[in-house]
């Protein structure tokens, strides 16, 4: 019999054990799960291709990608408050339809502005996904190692789908037209409208009020222009707009909190901050997506610019990591349980930022093995890290607020990763243009010593056209000033790492594991 789930939580020593019913409807969210990752992955390599046959111009191909990632970060909070509304599982089933819908509206594009709409309605639609499945997993799995499992295995998803998402667009790019990445979601979509009222309880907040769209306005504001500043700070640097861009951000995000400490039913219950392992945790997340956002960039564009690996052999590159990232994610229960959430989380970043250590090492020798070894090391640590990260979230937070505190969970890593992006690549394009100018050939012109100063894809092209000893010596030094640049950010990001586990084993020292 489904359920309207409005009683309190369960205590650990009585929380209900799930079944059948709970792990395969845990199956059945696994997918959206696996397939929005796996969604932005095909899309980089289909990008080119579909570039050409719709004519957009290179703002146009930006919007493509970016108008995504803005309506999923503008519109998790508002979906994860709507969710506790209105119901995770209806919430759930909304997104899918309009998921599945404009997969095929994006398909089907045959203008660079339809594909743009597609796009953001996609982004709407996930936003409505990702918090409602973390949601209903807390709602199912109440006992609380049962419930670390299925959280580990819902992070899995997240990262095989970004694993494999390069191996099946070559594959559906080599047989298909462009279309067909966006077609993948459709199927997955309609499995999860027929089999999600059978399979996924419903669960609403009881009492809960009308959605405060003043609120939701204030909410959108706030993160979308820090999402397109800290973006746009990546891409080129300091800059009039994207500065605004932040600041408006910021000054609405002080209006939004202001509003919800005098709303009696609030968008965001802001007591949850108060809560000393909901904050920690939030904050573990956030930098921790930060670090990983920003150098998993640089690493991939090692991969291939300094390498010289195609996309998918860098795609393929990247499966270990997957897999180390998997199984530390399902050992997370069981590791909490013998040592503790604090130690398991403190332990898990000191070797990812031993892992990060390697990639520096690996940035200086240039061997394909020793990057590989390191993105290993550092999954391996991340994986249990962020399983009891995102379990301390919903374990810190009431029923009524699950859906909420996951929209949260999501918003600090999209955050995370956005800001990392853009300080970890802004700061290696700095090392890159200085360490440019002490090793490029005297005898180059000044304009093509500026050209190359732009982007280690700007050396190569000029590079190419160099004769043979010029152009070699113009590539071996853009190489070596980007490695610089690796070498620098992994290395911080080692630190920071090794800061964030002191903080975690202090601040969450005496959170246990049931």
């Amino acid at each position: 019999m489904l359920r309207n789930e409005t009683a309190p939580a369960a205590t650990p020593a009585t929380a209900p054990r799930a079944g059948r019913r709970e792990w395969l409807g845990l199956a059945v969210l696994a997918l959206p799960t696996l397939l929005q990752s796996l969604d932005i992955s095909v899309l980089y390599l289909a990008m080119p291709t579909l570039s050409a046959e719709l004519g957009a111009s290179g703002t146009e191909q930006l919007w493509i990608m970016d108008s995504y990632g803005f309506m999923i970060a503008g519109f998790l909070v508002t979906m994860g408050g709507l969710g506790d509304r209105i119901g995770r599982r209806r919430l759930l089933l909304i997104g899918a339809t309009a998921f599945g819908t404009a997969s095929v509206v994006a398909a089907f594009a045959s203008s660079p502005i339809t594909l743009i709409a597609a796009r953001a309605l996609l982004g709407i639609a996930a936003a409505t996904l990702m918090p409602s499945t973390l949601a209903l997993i807390s709602t199912m799995f109440r006992d609380t190692a049962q419930r670390g499992l299925a959280i580990g295995v819902w992070l899995s998803c997240f990262m095989a789908g970004a694993a494999i998402g390069p191996v099946v667009g070559g594959a559906l790019l080599q047989h298909f037209w462009w279309g067909a990445a966006f077609l993948l979601g459709v199927p997955v979509m309609v499995l999860l409208l027929a089999v999600g009222p059978i399979l996924l309880p419903e669960h609403r907040a009881g009492g809960g009020g009308r959605l405060d769209l003043p609120s939701v306005a204030l909410s959108l504001g706030a993160v979308v222009p820090a999402v397109y500043g800290v973006k746009e700070l990546a891409r080129d640097g300091l800059g009039v707009l994207p500065m605004a861009a932040l600041g408006a951000g910021a000054l609405l995000g002080v209006l939004f909190v202001r509003r919800q400490r005098r709303l009696t039913d609030p968008l965001l219950d802001l007591r949850l901050f108060a809560r000393r392992e909901f904050s920690a945790a939030l904050a573990v997340g956030m930098v921790s997506g930060a670090v990983m956002g920003g150098s998993v960039f640089l690493v991939t564009l090692y991969l291939q610019q300094v390498l010289g690996l195609s996309p998918l052999e860098a795609g393929l590159c990247e499966v270990p990591q997957a897999v180390a990232m998997t199984a530390g994610s399902l050992l997370a229960p069981r590791l909490a349980r013998r040592f503790g959430p604090a130690q398991v989380v403190a332990g898990g970043l000191v070797l990812a930022a031993g892992g990060l250590v390697v990639l520096a090492l690996a940035g200086q020798t240039g061997g394909l093995g020793l990057t590989v070894l390191g993105l290993v090391l550092t999954h391996a640590g991340l994986g249990p890290a962020m399983a009891l990260v995102v379990g301390l979230v919903l374990g810190a937070a009431p029923p009524a607020r699950a859906g909420a505190a996951s929209a949260l969970s999501e918003t600090s890593g999209e955050l995370g990763i956005a800001l990392g992006v853009a300080v970890f690549g802004s700061a290696g394009m700095a090392v890159y243009r200085t360490q440019l100018g002490a090793e490029l050939p005297a005898a180059l012109p000044p304009a093509m010593a500026d050209t190359i100063r732009e982007g280690l894809a700007a050396a190569q092209t000029v590079a190419s056209g160099l004769p043979g000893q010029l152009g070699a010596q113009v590539l071996g030094a853009a190489h070596h000033a980007f490695t610089t640049g690796l070498t620098m950010t992994t290395g911080v990001g080692a630190v920071l790492f090794l800061g964030l586990a002191l903080l975690t084993a202090r601040r969450l020292h005496d959170v246990s594991a049931a």
